[in-house]
């Protein structure tokens, strides 16, 4: 069976969902995300196939690739932690890859493959380099893929994606709504002491200590 991502569902439903509550998509344009490549490496990883390297079993580059693309999409989360849901999305990735780290590949249930395919005959076999049919040796076995939801969409599930995809959806209803916090750049997360200019308001010297311009200007000129 073919995983099919539900990503875009999600995100529609997500934004039909922020326009009911008075939300706008405009608002986007008041949140800084940065490091994109890493989201977008990440995901790219996701959807590739995974490479034919002559003697290594396919199974280990995807699962090698699975990992990859679960790490790099955690550092994008840590360096935009300050967006809405994003501890909800890097809690279902670290699910993800315990799972996938463990056990070489994410395993899926075969139940749940025939109840999502709606499909009378049991799966013998897992065609995907990334994915293989959950067995007693696999372990954290409860957080592979064994939620099938049914058709139309066809597609099983693991904890992990349920509170990656329930992670994104806040997220673009929360940014919708305006109800997003001041994300610093990498410089300000790496360094929580740091007050310089991308550092936001609320980490700023309260202003009973700032000194005007005014008034250094007038004590200057004694």
């Amino acid at each position: 069976m073919a995983q099919r991502s539900p990503v875009l569902v999600v995100l529609l439903i997500a934004i039909l969902v922020g326009y009911v509550s008075g939300g706008r998509l405009r608002r986007f344009d008041q949140i800084h995300i940065h490091w994109w490549a890493l989201a977008f490496s990440g995901v790219a990883l996701q959807m590739l196939p995974a490479p034919n390297i002559a003697g290594i079993d396919s199974g280990t580059t995807g699962a090698a690739q699975l990992t990859l693309s679960y790490s790099l999409l955690l550092v994008f989360l840590v360096v935009n932690r300050w967006i809405p849901g994003s501890r909800v999305m890097a809690l279902g990735l670290l699910l993800n890859l315990a799972v996938v780290s463990l056990n070489g590949g994410m395993p899926v249930s075969a139940e749940a493959i025939q109840r999502a395919s709606g499909s009378s005959q049991r799966p013998t076999t897992e065609t995907s380099a990334k994915h293989h049919l959950l067995t007693e040796e696999d372990l954290l076995s409860p957080l592979g893929d064994v939620i099938p939801v049914p058709p139309p969409a066809g597609v099983v599930l693991s904890v992990g994606d349920l509170l990656l995809y329930g992670g994104m959806a806040w997220f673009v209803i929360q940014v919708m709504r305006g109800r997003s916090r001041v994300n610093p750049r990498p410089l300000a997360v790496w360094f929580p002491k740091y007050r310089g200019k991308h550092a936001p308001d609320h980490w700023r010297m309260p202003a009973r200590y700032r000194v005007s311009a005014h008034a250094e200007a007038g004590q200057s000129g004694t």
